[in-house]
């Protein structure tokens, strides 16, 4: 038996019919009524990139319903290291920020220690330590202050414009109900497995995993990490990451990652596990995580009026593994492009305005800190020789300040000239000394991708 629903849907000056193949109607046939109405908005996922999308979107006067599946109270799987700028960039009270990290360890396969930060950073200068429910929760609330409506609901299925001009219709449940909403532009914001990207037909592209447990230490060895991070490197932690002590309020988070070998990641967590075994003795885990993280972009970011950003979008650097700052930032990009091409939501937009809008000026932007850091992973963490030779570079002090100014602050740091060819000397003779040339550097096409890389 069929049924007729009216679906308002803004910014069309026809009726038309819609077809959908829910299953759950009976009815095939929707019309589409026009009505004079503000662009609208569906951003899928409530982490740093869709809660940055949504509060752009709403603040230029675009209707915008954010779609958050899981409570405030669902923590999040993640280092939770965000850099100095975000804070602010994004007004992120500093009441947020467990603990600020002010010295780095990074320790080789061979157990060499170098402290990293100790000497080079400023007086004002930390790493923020905090927990992803607590900032995504934030986030979120900012967004909706701001006029987007939030919804908690499970996206189950997106139907795709049959024309230029007509609607996505999101599907979702909600309280054990399925319902449904009509939106001209759909923002993906929902992480590595993304709903919204299959929808699209953006492609796939390979993910690491990321395994960490969270353990509350006794207070005299949580002074320990006070206000220290850790880093470590070798085949036991992984064959193609490293593994991580990360310091929160009141428990620290171990963990590590792996591409090429993602069935033994609990081997390798057992790895970094004995690795730290003396300074974590006598914890207790609170709370055990995995979860899938981006390698590279996906071959498709944009398409129709669909956008991807964060995770979803395969934001997230090699060699850091850091993702929360570009997740903010991609969405952020995108929310404030759609409302300029829209002007305030007054206006369609089309395929060409995104890329033109969002794609093209995130990549002018960011598109050579990616490539710059994938061949920084490649060089040297292939295997122990190399991850020996990165350790003893960053006990440089040079070394360790271009690192810090282009992480802090992100972007790539401006050096000096002469310091940069006494780096590159000691480069070389770094890799002589763990007998890593011409075995982890044939893949460099000439001297130039060395000079790249210093």
């Amino acid at each position: 038996m069929a049924s007729n629903l009216q679906l308002l849907h803004p910014l069309h000056s026809l009726s038309l019919p819609f077809k959908t193949t829910s299953k759950n109607f009976t009815v095939s046939t929707i019309t589409i009524t026009t009505i004079e109405c503000k662009l609208r908005v569906a951003v899928i996922g409530g982490g740093p990139a869709g809660s940055s999308a949504a509060e752009a979107l709403a603040l230029g006067g675009v209707e915008t319903f954010l779609f958050e599946r899981n409570s405030h109270e669902v923590a999040k799987p993640c280092g939770g290291a965000i850099p100095l700028c975000m804070l602010h960039e994004f007004d992120i009270p500093i009441e947020l920020v467990d603990r600020k990290v002010t010295q780095m360890k990074i320790i080789s396969p061979s157990n060499l220690e170098v402290d990293f930060g100790t000497k080079t950073l400023k007086k004002n200068e930390f790493i923020s330590m905090l927990r992803r429910e607590v900032l995504d929760s934030f986030l979120r609330r900012r967004a909706e202050q701001h006029g987007a409506k939030v919804v908690r609901g499970l996206v189950t299925r997106i139907e795709l414009p049959l024309t230029w001009s007509s609607p996505y219709v999101i599907h979702f449940t909600t309280n054990n109900e399925r319902k449904m909403v009509v939106v001209d532009v759909v923002v993906g914001a929902d992480g590595a497995n993304s709903r919204v990207a299959k929808a699209m037909g953006a492609g796939d592209y390979t993910c690491a995993i990321a395994f960490q447990e969270r353990i509350k230490l006794p207070e005299d060895k949580m002074g320990y990490y006070e206000n220290l991070a850790e880093m470590y490197v070798g085949d036991d932690v992984s064959p193609d990451f490293y593994g991580w002590v990360f310091p929160k309020t009141d428990h620290v988070a171990v963990g590590t990652g792996t591409v090429v070998s993602r069935q033994d990641i609990k081997a390798f967590q057992r790895g970094i596990k004995a690795r730290v075994k003396r300074k974590i003795e006598g914890g207790r885990v609170i709370k055990v995580e995995a979860h899938p993280i981006p390698e590279h972009p996906r071959p498709i970011r944009v398409r129709g009026r669909a956008a991807l950003v964060g995770d979803a979008a395969g934001y997230v650097t090699k060699c850091s593994g850091e993702g929360i700052y570009f997740a903010a930032k991609s969405g952020r990009m995108c929310g404030e492009a759609i409302v300029r091409v829209s002007d305030g939501g007054r206006n369609m937009i089309c395929e060409e305005d995104l890329k033109r809008e969002y794609l093209k000026k995130w990549d002018d932007k960011y598109f050579l800190t990616f490539k710059f850091l994938d061949l920084l992973q490649r060089v040297f963490y292939g295997n122990n020789a190399a991850r020996e030779a990165l350790v003893e570079l960053c006990g440089h002090e040079y070394v360790q300040r271009m690192t810090f100014e282009s992480y802090l602050y992100k972007k790539l740091a401006e050096g000096d000239r002469c310091k940069d060819v006494k780096m590159a000397m000691n480069t070389v003779g770094t890799f002589i000394r763990c007998n890593i040339i011409g075995k982890r550097m044939e893949f460099l096409d000439n001297q130039n991708d060395l000079l790249k890389l210093l």
